[in-house]
């Protein structure tokens, strides 16, 4: 088991060889065994998927713009399969912050927004909240940051 309260702060990349899908539609949107975890206190892992990883059509960059203290500005992707079309439902940094740069143009996704995200044959559950996109499997253990009442932590 790993307890995000034993993640560091400033968060930490790390390479991930377990395979990490995401699908929406009954379209494998993403499929990769490079993807990259990013780790910090009170937060469930975000795993960063290659472009390369990425079925790219079904993104379409937005304006919404982030700033995180670490990682730098984020841009956003809708994704659209078919008629439809999930608003925010990805985010990448194009320029990360000095620390960050491995993560340049992976792509992050909300597992709330999406269909199913799978890490190895496991569907994730998704972190509470609107914010950060954390992945929560059966080995990671909280309490976790973003929902009713964690703001302050």
């Amino acid at each position: 088991m790993e307890s995000v309260w034993d993640y560091p702060r400033p968060p930490r990349v790390e390479a991930c060889t377990r395979r990490v899908r995401v699908v929406l539609e009954g379209v494998m949107i993403a499929d990769t065994t490079r993807a990259l975890r990013v780790l910090e206190t009170s937060h469930p892992p975000v795993y960063y998927i290659p472009p390369e990883d990425v079925r790219g059509e079904y993104l379409r960059r937005n304006r919404r713009r982030t700033f995180c203290e670490f990682k730098g500005a984020a841009g956003y992707y809708d994704l659209v399969v078919g008629e439809r079309e999930v608003r925010d439902a990805a985010w990448s940094y194009p320029e990360p912050a000095a620390g960050f740069e491995a993560l340049r143009d992976h792509v992050a996704f909300y597992p709330g927004r999406v269909d199913a995200a799978f890490v190895d044959d496991e569907q994730v559950r998704a972190q509470a909240g609107d914010f950060y996109g954390g992945w929560i499997t059966a080995d990671i253990e909280g309490p976790f940051k973003g929902g009713p009442g964690t703001a302050g932590w």
